[in-house]
């Protein structure tokens, strides 16, 4: 696998033989899978390092659920959620840490804090103030494909050719942000699985995953615990990893994604981590004879 890196302020992140995971640290009370768990700030930090311990290579903060049918929190609301975290974690890891937000003010607030990268839902889209503050601060960020917005996202997305459509798009988003001052070796791209798709949206995303890496930039794969991973046996939130973890190891096993957001880091971290030890023995995987 070529070696790619991604710059996040002054610190560079190599991506090799294994994805980097980047831990979700939901400090929301409604966020679909782990809503409530993490709104006290301290057990949110504890629960963060615990990540790193178990082998998270970034920590992504969020203070609004993006889950199908959410409305926006309040810009004080979402900084008194996310910022003290932040803060915390700033002064206790070297981790990266990344601030999963739509809105410019949380996002400078929280750059200021000590994080390194944007995860905007929006593509830096949906306030018109991000871009600059990605720039100014010389941000990592992930750009993310999403039709409407987390509270309509799911009525009736409709698409000609969801692979084509989503890799315009994300081609299309890193030209703008590139020509206004934003390098490209600051940026991720994320198709958005989950986020304004059918579950046969999300097969074709999944299959053609490959096709994002033709951006030339690190493809990040979100599907922790999210429907399609437990779509075909109808499983609940909580009966997911299987599914996930097959998501996971197939994206590596293809080559197809070098960021992983995970609520499960122990199990992505062992499960990768075989991957890439036997990856490194026999890259290639030629068919047997």
């Amino acid at each position: 696998m070529t070696e790619r890196v991604w710059q996040l302020g002054q610190q560079q992140l190599k991506i090799g033989n294994r994805p980097l995971i980047m831990a979700i640290v939901n400090v929301t009370p409604d966020s679909f899978s782990d809503g409530g768990r993490l709104t006290d700030p301290q057990v949110a930090v504890d629960y963060a390092l615990r990540m790193v311990e178990e082998g998270a290579d970034l920590l992504d903060v969020g203070g609004e659920s993006t889950r199908p049918g959410a409305t926006p929190v309040p810009l004080e609301e979402e900084l008194a959620r996310v910022l003290p975290v932040v803060q915390a974690l700033a002064q206790r890891t070297r981790v990266p840490i990344s601030i999963d937000t739509s809105k410019a003010e949380v996002a400078r607030r929280c750059l200021e804090a000590g994080a390194a990268v944007v995860n905007d839902v929006t593509g830096l889209t949906g306030d018109p103030a991000m871009p600059e503050v990605v720039r100014r601060y010389e941000a990592g960020a992930i750009i993310m494909h999403m039709q409407g917005t987390p509270a309509t996202m799911q009525q009736r997305p409709t698409y000609h050719d969801v692979v084509a459509e989503v890799g315009e798009y994300l081609q299309s988003r890193l030209r703008q942000l590139e020509a206004i001052g934003i390098a490209a070796t600051r940026l991720a791209v994320d198709p958005g699985i989950g986020f304004g798709k059918t579950s046969q949206h999300n097969l074709q995303l999944l299959a053609y995953l490959g096709t994002f890496g033709q951006t030339g930039r690190p493809v990040c794969l979100g599907v922790s615990r999210k429907g399609i991973t437990g779509f075909f046996n109808q499983r609940p939130v909580h009966e997911r990893l299987a599914g996930s973890l097959a998501l996971a190891v197939r994206a590596i096993t293809l080559k197809q994604a070098q960021i992983l957001r995970v609520h499960d880091v122990r199990a992505t971290f062992d499960a990768v981590t075989l991957c890439a030890a036997i990856d490194a023995i026999n890259p290639h995987n030629p068919e047997p004879a």
